[in-house]
């Protein structure tokens, strides 16, 4: 069992969880992710590593409860633990002094942007960080962002805080105003979120890299349930990603895959739901 050592609700409907898996912690790297199950029986879910910590032996999960596996995680409590932890999982990002970086982070995505905020400052690059969200009540993390960013910008699609705007307008005004000083960008986020950004950043010709979020089963490369058609071809997010070059994605593509399940997503959340009501009236 992987004990559950912390667990703070840091919106109304996301959790950082502080997990025990030592193993996992000495290895991980920024951009890696694992697979988790609550029990036996349950769903393999993969999740981006949010934080980690190698001298306690613990990893940090950010889990928004949007689906009955999610929910199920919600039920957890200090002391209770997770059936499988398995990983780190993926390519770790690749880090070193570029010169001046953008991060982008939508929403939940503050969590696996994190790490490598951190690792590109330490790295010595100049961050600039741009969060955002459609209010200011699903925001967290301002501070541990800023914290690693050498400037730092905040936007709400319905202006509740910061900067009124898409994340990707504070992005192209960065790009036309400094050039060829920008020498990356990183975005995470929604789909819909990351394929704009690509479409913000490729005229500019700055290359721009996006950990990708599909469906994703054993997280080995066996399956195929994760694969993304490029420009070059297909490729499997588990294990040549999550990271790749956000304007060889095909994201009109990647979008309709996502989307293969939602009846059945539905249908779980419904039922689980049920089971909850029967259980809190016995």
């Amino acid at each position: 069992m992987y004990e559950l050592l912390e667990k703070e609700y840091v919106t109304d409907i996301t959790i950082m969880m502080v997990i025990k898996a030592p193993a996992v912690a000495r290895k991980t790297q920024p951009g890696e992710f694992v697979i988790v199950r609550t029990d036996e029986t349950g769903e393999r879910i993969p999740l981006t590593i949010a934080d980690f910590d190698r001298d306690a032996g613990t990893i940090t999960l950010v889990v928004q409860e949007v689906g009955k596996s999610t929910m199920q995680m919600g039920k957890l409590g200090v002391g209770d633990g997770f059936a499988n932890v398995v990983g780190p999982l993926g390519h770790a990002t690749e880090i070193e002094d570029f010169g001046t970086v953008v991060c982008v982070s939508g929403g939940f995505a503050v969590a696996p942007m994190y790490p490598i905020t951190r690792g590109l400052k330490e790295a010595g690059n100049h961050v600039i960080s741009i969060l955002g969200a459609r209010s200011k009540d699903l925001l967290f993390w301002e501070d541990k962002i800023e914290s690693v960013s050498d400037e730092f910008i905040v936007c709400t699609d319905d202006g509740s805080y910061g900067r009124k705007a898409l994340v990707t307008e504070p992005l192209k005004e960065i790009l036309e105003e400094r050039g060829k000083e920008v020498k990356r960008v990183w975005a995470i986020g929604p789909a819909i979120m990351m394929k704009f950004c690509a479409l913000t950043t490729k005229p500019f010709g700055v290359k721009t890299i996006v950990s990708l979020n599909t469906i994703m089963v054993d997280g080995t490369g066996m399956c195929g349930g994760c694969r993304v058609q490029l420009e070059d071809g297909a490729r499997f997010v588990c294990v040549d990603g999550p990271e790749f070059d956000a304007h060889q994605v095909d994201w009109d593509l990647m979008m309709a895959r996502q989307s293969y399940y939602k009846p059945e997503e539905q249908l779980a959340v419904e039922r689980w739901e049920h089971r909850c009501q029967l259980e809190a009236l016995a």
